[in-house]
């Protein structure tokens, strides 16, 4: 989580909305790290986790991306969630949660929806104060 909070910052000093994600293999291996870039980028669907799940794939030479946790600075959001889900990753850890669009129990739980489909547990809350706090100074100059 530590990782994806650096990617967070990193997208707070490009004025990017602050969230970050990292992809880990089952053995430990970091295999993606993203942050937002939807401004930059002119693209709705930039989002850390979508970018992460991308080069993680690209990575692999392969979609599946079976047996990986996805840590993320932010719960996601619907559109991640469903993408997470599709590349069967196994399990997402998230820090600040999101009551306006969190799709992993905050304003709707994606992933217990699709249950049998996609079987990804899910971790909220860690390192949430850290998260919070970015997003909290990100929104305080814009807001």
């Amino acid at each position: 989580m530590r990782s994806a909070l650096t990617q967070a910052q990193a997208a707070l000093r490009e004025g990017e909305v602050p969230v970050g994600a990292v992809i880990v293999a089952p053995d430990g291996e970091v295999l993606a790290a993203a942050h937002n870039l939807r401004e930059s980028h002119h693209d709705p669907t930039a989002h850390a986790e979508i970018l992460a799940l991308r080069a993680a794939g690209a990575k692999l030479g392969n979609w599946r991306l079976e047996g990986t946790t996805l840590y993320v600075t932010l719960e996601p959001c619907p559109m991640c969630a469903g993408a997470i889900a599709q590349a069967r990753v196994a399990r997402v850890v998230f820090g600040a949660q999101d009551p306006r669009l969190g799709a992993a129990g905050s304003r709707m739980h994606v992933f217990e929806e699709l249950r049998r489909e996609a079987d990804v547990d899910v971790i909220g809350g860690v390192m949430e104060e850290e998260s919070s706090a970015l997003l909290r100074s990100f929104f305080s100059t814009r807001r």
